[in-house]
């Protein structure tokens, strides 16, 4: 069977798809540490891709709990959802062939997607982009690790910042056709330690944008009530406390954050 063109489906009728749809497995992403998968699911004659995280399938990390990553992957969604920023695709937690896992909808790119994130030629930054990092090709030429001065991406930074993002791949960054943009694999997030790892530096120390202040004070509130119980069901309570505490101190500082000094700053690969 092959998937109907991906029209843009309400968030409430992706979730409804992802919950009870059926889940046929396509084959396995290659290039991804754990078992992801990608498979078609059906529900009343709607077909669209997902992505399949199996919790058997989750390589065990010295920093983070055995069998926690996919719970971590629907918390990311839970606190963009929260937002109302859509940064994340709708994911659940559900049984499929394999067992449990995070579900989250396939995000297709459009071919002339242009990228906002990249390595560049040191002497030729492009206008509007940030230098975040030096690096140098196989044949010595001088490149940087830079990113647009984009808002889409200011509010991925400030997200990452609140989910305590240990791996923000520019990879981990799409382009779907709406306009908007999404971060994928969010399983290493959300732990009590500071391991906030991103290529997203640019904004370091500049002042947070209204909007994001006034997202992140509604937050606060937010996790006192029915956000941070859902989450409560995928994090332990002290995972929980450490979201608020973060957004308060986003809150005090109203300045992005600094890289940290006893953590590498950018993941590797950073692409």
């Amino acid at each position: 069977m092959t998937a109907e063109p991906a029209a843009v489906l309400a968030e409430e009728d992706a979730l409804e798809l992802l919950g009870h749809g059926t889940i046929e497995i396509e084959g396995r992403l290659v290039d991804a540490s754990n078992t992801t998968l990608r498979a078609e699911i059906s529900l009343n004659g709607v077909t669209r891709r997902c992505v399949y995280k199996p919790v058997r399938g989750e390589r065990p990390l010295w920093d983070f709990p055995d069998g926690t990553l996919a719970g971590r992957e629907v918390s990311a969604y839970l606190v963009s959802r929260a937002t109302g920023w859509d940064l994340v695709p709708p994911t659940i937690l559900r049984d499929g062939p394999l067992g449990s896992g995070a579900l989250q909808l396939w995000i297709d790119e459009p071919e002339d997607a242009e990228g906002l994130i990249g390595f560049v030629p040191a002497y030729d930054v492009p206008t509007g982009w940030f230098p975040v990092a030096a690096a140098r090709d196989d044949d010595g030429d001088a490149y940087a690790l830079a990113h647009a001065d984009d808002p889409r991406l200011a509010r991925l930074a400030v997200f990452d910042a609140v989910i305590n993002n240990a791996d923000r791949k520019g990879g981990h960054v799409l382009y779907p056709a709406t306009g908007g943009i999404h971060g994928v694999d969010h399983g290493v997030s959300f732990h009590v330690e500071n391991k906030l790892r991103t290529v997203l530096w640019g904004w370091t120390g500049k002042p947070l944008p209204d909007e994001a202040v006034a997202t992140l004070t509604r937050l606060v509130s937010d996790l006192k009530g029915p956000l941070g119980e859902a989450l409560e069901d995928h994090l332990t309570l002290s995972e929980v406390q450490h979201i608020g505490l973060r957004v308060k101190r986003l809150l005090r500082a109203a300045r992005f954050p600094q890289p940290p000094q006893d953590w590498p700053a950018i993941p590797w690969p950073p692409i």
